[in-house]
């Protein structure tokens, strides 16, 4: 193995036969020499560095044993911008980027484009949801709040990093927001939603390496739905727009549990890419 072209081949072949993604080589490869794609792409037939070979080898080696490409290199995109991740958060992904897509559709039916409105994003992990809101939407004061310190650091570090203005608190749900009487417009979350029984069909790269507090709530998937039902009322103005991404079998209990609890609230479940249902979104008044 001479080459980065052959280290390349045989970074794709190893993790094709252990039944990883083929283009997981090419990221690794891509972090480990540290060039672009257009860089690389020109530079197959020169001699790979020993350190770079070593460092491809232990990376590969990492990924083959179930360890999520993104935690290797630290880094994730997500809406055109690149996150800092680690095993403290959950990687982002394309089906949340469908769900800040519709809020920020769907918001201008609900308020005036130039109204000055209050967003809190509940369990923000990387802070994925939260810093793209505030980068793509000038008119939202946004808020985000995790119950991990981790997470919070690493979602500060992403603010930061790429220039967004989003305030942090520490709690549980709309605790915090509950406690100093603060009260907001739109509220977006990406619960927990994986029901136990869903957990053994993950994949063991999730299963086994992702926060398991951030991707199951230990029951059927709808408990943090149920207490958002108790919690919004307390933190809601005049009206609410509430945005849920909710797992593909949970559209018609989600949209249940809101026109139970908020009558006459106007309630939307909107599919993915794939054609599942990914995306709740709601009006809800305070006098209904």
């Amino acid at each position: 193995m001479k080459t980065i072209f052959e280290a390349l081949k045989w970074a794709s072949s190893y993790l094709t036969e252990a039944g990883r993604e083929e283009n997981a080589a090419e990221l690794l490869l891509l972090y480990d020499t540290g060039m672009d794609r257009s860089k690389l792409l020109a530079s197959l037939q020169e001699p790979i560095g020993e350190d770079e070979l070593y460092r491809f080898k232990r990376h590969v080696e990492m990924h083959k044993e179930g360890v999520p490409v993104q935690y290797i290199i630290g880094k994730e995109f997500f809406y055109g911008r690149e996150f800092m991740v680690n095993d403290d958060v959950l990687i982002p992904r394309p089906e949340t980027e469908e769900v800040v897509y519709h809020l920020l559709e769907k918001y201008r039916h609900v308020f005036s484009e130039d109204s000055r409105l209050e967003v809190v994003d509940v369990g923000t992990g990387s802070g994925a949801i939260a810093v793209t809101l505030a980068l793509e939407n000038k008119n939202f004061s946004v808020s985000a709040v995790d119950i991990s310190k981790e997470a919070l650091q690493v979602a500060s570090a992403n603010a930061e990093t790429l220039g967004a203005d989003v305030h942090f608190y520490q709690g549980d749900l709309l605790e915090p927001f509950i406690k100093e009487g603060k009260k907001a417009d739109i509220v977006v979350s990406n619960p927990p939603y994986i029901s136990e029984g869903e957990m053994a069909d993950l994949s063991e790269i999730v299963r086994f390496h992702e926060p398991l507090h951030a991707l199951t709530d230990g029951g059927d998937g709808l408990k943090f739905y149920k207490r958002f039902m108790e919690d919004i009322p307390l933190v809601m103005k005049d009206k609410v727009f509430v945005v849920f991404e909710i797992g593909w079998q949970q559209g018609a209990a989600v949209k249940e549990l809101i026109l139970k609890t908020f009558k006459g609230a106007e309630v939307e479940v909107l599919k993915d890419i794939n054609g599942k249902d990914r995306t709740i979104c709601a009006v809800i008044h305070k006098d209904i």
